[in-house]
């Protein structure tokens, strides 16, 4: 069967108010006070939290780079006590689930979150339940964009490696489709925008209720 396989945050689901809570939290525990912006640094958000202590303590100056590892563990369990008060799923996502599994499509998460918060944010939002397999960023050796984590989704779906698509928001998410030699699909209303089009995929997506049809002339 085909996989129609989701990136999770700034794909399916807008996290990034819950996680820039989350390095914040971090931040005023060094008396720094709120360093990121929920709106404007939406984007840095949705790459993780690494990437969210990078900017805040470039932009501060006030800690070394290791700074980044001692703070890591308290964003996480930060974000793990608050992990859904602002997080919504995207207009028409589970619609176009719900439509590609009528179809015949198998559905799959990978994600470059950890999958103990993936599972959790899922569970919170309702919707775990929907989705034949999850891989997050923990669950092997290897994350994205190496291409393993996508090929076992797929195959923990029940679907075949190579006749899958990967729907993302970013270059991570273009490179890993690359990487497995299968179809991408980037999302257009992320904090990216149209800028993923930059990128070469092999269709961009401006609502969810356009994914089906994309998905059958893709892999269907």
């Amino acid at each position: 069967m085909p996989t129609v396989v989701f990136d999770l945050d700034g794909t399916l689901a807008d996290t990034s108010r819950d996680l820039v809570n989350a390095a914040n939290h971090c931040f005023r525990g060094l008396g720094l006070g709120d360093v990121l912006d929920p709106v404007s640094d939406a984007g840095t958000a949705l790459r993780g939290g690494r990437a969210m202590l990078t900017l805040g303590f470039s932009r501060t100056q006030s800690h070394p780079p290791e700074e980044i590892d001692r703070q890591y563990p308290i964003l996480l369990e930060a974000y793990g006590n608050d992990i859904c008060t602002h997080t919504v799923l995207y207009p028409n996502a589970m619609q176009a689930v719900s439509e590609l599994k009528d179809a015949g499509f198998k559905v799959s998460i990978c994600t470059n979150k950890p999958q103990g918060l993936a599972i959790d944010v899922l569970t919170k939002l309702g919707v775990l339940s929907e989705f034949h397999s999850l891989i997050g960023a923990d669950t092997l050796p290897v994350r994205k964009p190496d291409p393993e984590p996508l090929r076992e989704a797929v195959r923990r779906a029940g679907g075949d490696p190579a006749r899958c698509l990967l729907v993302g928001d970013s270059d991570t998410d273009f490179k890993t489709a690359r990487a497995a030699g299968v179809p991408s699909v980037l999302v257009t209303f992320s904090p990216a925008g149209r800028s993923v089009a930059a990128l070469g995929p092999d269709a961009l997506l401006d609502d969810f209720s356009d994914l089906p049809a994309i998905a059958a002339r893709l892999i269907g």
